[in-house]
């Protein structure tokens, strides 16, 4: 499990902290009565997140003790992308939590290789349920299997990591391929000389000679 350290927040300008390499974050949830408002290291952060994601635990080392958290939400600056701000939720040691999962589709599909048919994803998440050491970043769809047109993966068809329970339910269709649809090319000719262009503005008619 990734680990990161966290100091408590202190009368710093948030200017302060960022030439420092700091961000303001907050721990919360996981029966803590209060929130507590923290400093974490901005690398440390990005680390944390490129191998956890917001679905996979990280620890974070406080003041007051360690805890198993996920990275719920972060803030960043919409000029320079820096994230800004980061609110960690706490788990429960030992208690097992849902989370929404990414799915990582893996493999080639010999329906999609042999132009036999497309691939439709039409899931590109699952719910599932682990405790916070065994909850993973991802978790993969291959596709391999495959091979013909309708030929589908539902949820309950998916690999899971060990101590990982699915919540979502076993039967929702994750991946289809449906039949490639033929481009129909029109072979006609058109017959120009069939199309009648009508004349812009009005007929002009003879005038009629006075009357004498």
């Amino acid at each position: 499990m990734v680990t990161i350290n966290a100091q408590t927040r202190d009368n710093s300008t948030l200017a302060q902290l960022r030439a420092a390499g700091k961000i303001p974050a907050v721990l919360y949830g996981g029966g803590m009565k209060n929130s507590v408002s923290v400093i974490i290291d901005k690398d440390e952060f990005k680390k944390a997140y490129q191998v956890a994601g917001t679905s996979s635990a990280i620890e974070v080392k406080a003041a007051d003790g360690n805890h198993d958290v996920l990275i719920h939400e972060y803030q960043t600056d919409p000029i320079t992308g820096a994230v800004i701000h980061a609110d960690l939720l706490v788990l429960e040691k030992g208690k097992a939590v849902e989370v929404e999962v990414e799915l990582e589709f893996v493999g080639v599909s010999p329906a999609v290789k042999s132009n036999l048919g497309n691939l439709t994803k039409n899931l590109h998440t699952i719910e599932v349920e682990a405790l916070p050491k065994d909850l993973p970043q991802h978790i993969e769809v291959d596709i391999s299997s495959l091979a013909n047109v309708h030929d589908h993966i539902m949820a309950g068809d998916i690999k899971l990591p060990s101590g990982v329970t699915l919540k979502t339910d076993a039967e929702a269709v994750v991946a289809v391929i449906n039949a490639a649809q033929e481009e129909v090319e029109s072979t006609g000719e058109i017959d120009f000389a069939s199309i009648e262009v009508e004349k812009k503005g009005k007929e002009e008619k003879p005038e009629e000679p006075a009357a004498e």
